[in-house]
């Protein structure tokens, strides 16, 4: 019988041309939006991806000191929508993460928008994940940003994989599917009118593992609750529901403990974990290659709504 492979150890010996590869895709994107744009700004919402983004930003325009230390700052200040539902160890791990590296941080509070009256909530423990358009359109109006850098992946949805790079909206904020601008030999048309601004997702052409190995090969700092944790959850229609104030068990439901993590991180109301034992980056790769489901359609509540639910968002003005 053969001994188990050790994933750690081999992990250092990859053939990682194609992340170098991905990585230089990204940092031109990146150098492309600082130079076309007056106003950018880069979402950060502490999630592994957003994680990722502020890793490649950093190559992009800092100078390192040695390993993973780089000096200086980054052209454009980082934006989070705030739902006030998000999970307590990722407002600390995204407030940690901004001190240490001496970078500005706009948030944009949904309760702010409850009290303006620009949010009505049906009752008080809705999900606030499909109302965060309403905040994060107030916020680049409040703030004038004529572009935010994402960290959208193709896999992740079918919506996804049919936006642009370069992502236009128009004056309300909107994405229109059949008016987007073709991309060839890396040409971007990035001219707007007044009021219109664009979304631009460097690691577009990501999947799920390649963000896991470059997280592993660049030792990127994450919020706890990527990796194995015993939690109480809930089995509800076929998804581990957290325990939380704001996600109660219902009538008749049980609540038990797992040892869990969660692959992708957002509002408590929607974002599910799912059974894991894996302790570090290394393990997460390993368990990414053999998945069969994307990390929203496994974890997101309100991506089961409907299969249109993430475009019917994303039209209306959404991440």
């Amino acid at each position: 019988m053969n001994a188990p492979v050790n994933l750690e150890q081999l992990l250092p010996l990859a053939d990682h041309h194609h992340l170098d590869h991905l990585e230089e895709e990204a940092i031109f994107i990146l150098r492309e939006v600082a130079a076309a744009f007056e106003r950018p700004a880069l979402l950060f919402s502490g999630g592994k991806d957003s994680c990722v983004v502020l890793r490649l930003a950093e190559k992009a325009f800092k100078r390192r000191i040695a390993g993973n230390e780089f000096s200086g700052k980054l052209p454009f200040p980082l934006v989070h929508v705030d739902t006030g539902h998000n999970f307590p160890e990722v407002i600390e791990f995204r407030d940690r993460r901004v001190e240490e590296m001496g970078e500005r941080l706009v948030v944009g509070h949904l309760e702010d928008s409850i009290r303006k009256g620009t949010i009505r909530l049906a009752h008080p423990l809705e999900s606030r994940n499909g109302h965060q358009t309403v905040t994060l359109l107030e916020t680049i109006e409040e703030h004038r940003f004529d572009v935010l850098i994402g960290g959208a992946r193709r896999d992740e949805e079918k919506a996804r994989a049919k936006e642009r790079i370069f992502s236009h909206r128009d004056s309300f904020g909107q994405w229109q599917p059949k008016e987007q601008r073709p991309e060839l030999w890396n040409l971007f048309n990035t001219r707007i009118r007044p009021g219109e601004h664009f979304r631009a997702f460097p690691i577009s052409n990501w999947t799920e593992l390649d963000v896991w190995l470059y997280i592993a090969r660049e030792n990127i700092p994450l919020p706890s609750l990527y990796f194995a944790h015993d939690r109480q959850v809930i089995r509800r229609k076929g998804l581990l529901v957290p325990l939380t104030d704001v996600t109660p068990p219902e009538a008749g439901e049980t609540v038990e403990t797992a040892q869990v993590r969660f692959r992708t991180v957002g509002d408590m109301t929607c974002t599910c974990p799912v059974e894991s034992p894996a302790a570090n980056a290394a393990d997460i790769v390993a368990e990414t290659l053999t998945v069969t489901v994307s990390e929203r359609g496994a974890t997101r509540m309100d991506d089961r709504t409907s299969d249109a639910s993430m475009e019917r968002r994303k039209k209306e003005g959404y991440f």
